[in-house]
């Protein structure tokens, strides 16, 4: 199941990252998740909404270039080697990781939840799929978050 996330693009200056926060907190638009990668001059947020659409169009009525790319939610063994493990069922095919992040806290069962941008999601999927890896879905994930 592939989530969608946003990625904001901003300026490396103070105030940057919060202006979008803030626009985001006054709508009542919850963050499940972020990461923040920069360079020299710019910053690139990357969000999980529990509202990709409204916290789009905010964000572009505001001013910020923002672009919507999908992601996969993995729990991962929250042990050496869990992570190892996920890489491991990709080895070989040819499917790159680009970016993955990890949420914060564990599910009920005790795994930890990554975010992972892969080069062929469907591929990425299908691959899973076949090794019995579990993905966890957009409400999935909500439920998870909120206990």
């Amino acid at each position: 199941m592939k989530i969608k996330q946003l990625s904001v693009f901003l300026e490396n200056k103070p105030g940057s990252l919060s202006a979008p926060c803030r626009l985001l907190a006054k709508a009542g638009i919850n963050i499940q998740t972020c990461s923040l990668a920069d360079t020299r001059e710019f910053g690139i947020l990357r969000l999980v909404v529990e509202d990709t659409d409204k916290a789009k169009r905010l964000l572009q009525r505001n001013g910020f270039a923002v672009k919507v790319t999908e992601v996969i939610a993995l729990e991962v063994a929250d042990q050496p080697g869990g992570l190892a493990a996920i890489l491991d069922a990709l080895e070989g095919t040819g499917i790159n990781v680009e970016y993955a992040y990890s949420l914060t806290g564990r599910t009920k069962s005790g795994h930890a939840l990554l975010l992972f941008r892969f080069s062929d999601p469907n591929a990425a999927l299908q691959v899973l799929k076949e090794r019995n890896i579990n993905t966890v879905g957009s409400e999935e994930l909500t439920k998870r978050l909120k206990g």
